[in-house]
């Protein structure tokens, strides 16, 4: 069995699903492809069983409904865990995360990294077509989550990952609250400050060239107040513990 799998959340993304899959398949042909389809109504996930099909490396689980990119992804992850691979990756569905960048992301977790971010805010990284104001929120949101986390994590809430399962094991996925992009922060803060390796892989970030982004104004508000509770939460149990 492969020790790899890759883990792609879809909603709406029949334009692009296919390429996606040839390309992750292409960068790291010896692992496994999982689609989790939150039940897209435009046809992905009937896609998705046919690129199934046709490829016994590629699966699909589909899911009732909408409920969020970190419930996605968790289902994901719990379905890779009882399987027992060793490295577990996300990636977008939509093209913006290039597969090619999947092997060197393994390779530094294989070297003992627990979580491997594929990073657009280190020196190498870039974003090509982004309007301006996409990236002043990216750049904004970055920082205000590193200030008040006290992290040391450049690209906080990219979601191009690389996990050990055992590192996925120690989240206790159940404890995990959040359902949009502040997913991507908690996951990541929460091995950091558990002690785990965190490290950083330049990307070249592409906006999506079909479909439309699930990002919106709630997503970004959710995000900041989660950030903003576990900021607090956090300092008040260092100042207990300063007692």
């Amino acid at each position: 069995m492969p020790e790899t799998i890759v883990i792609i959340p879809t909603y709406n993304e029949i334009d692009g699903l296919e390429s996606i899959v040839g390309r992750v398949r292409h960068a790291v042909p010896d692992a496994d492809v999982l689609i989790v389809d939150d039940s897209s109504p435009d046809g992905t996930g009937r896609l998705a069983d046919r690129l199934a099909a046709a490829d016994p490396a590629v699966s699909v689980l589909h899911r009732a409904g909408k409920d969020g990119l970190g419930r996605a992804y968790i289902a994901g992850f719990t379905l890779a865990i009882d399987a027992s691979y060793s490295y577990v990756c996300q990636l977008d569905s939509d093209g913006s995360h290039d597969p090619a960048e999947l092997p060197a992301m393994v390779q530094l977790v294989r070297e003992g990294a627990d979580l491997c971010i594929g990073s657009r805010w280190v020196p190498g990284g870039a974003i090509v077509n982004w309007p301006r104001h996409r990236q002043a929120i990216s750049r904004v949101g970055n920082w205000y989550a590193r200030f008040v986390l006290r992290s040391g994590i450049r690209d906080i809430t990219a979601g191009f990952r690389v996990f050990t399962t055992d590192a996925l094991l120690s989240l206790h996925l159940d404890e995990v609250s959040s359902h949009g992009y502040g997913f991507q922060v908690e996951t990541a803060w929460k091995l950091e400050t558990s002690g785990r390796r965190v490290v950083e892989h330049p990307i070249t970030f592409v906006e999506r060239e079909s479909g439309e982004s699930k990002m919106h104004t709630g997503i970004v508000i959710e995000a900041l107040l989660r950030v903003t509770g576990w900021g607090i939460a956090s300092l008040f149990r260092g100042s207990k513990k300063r007692r």
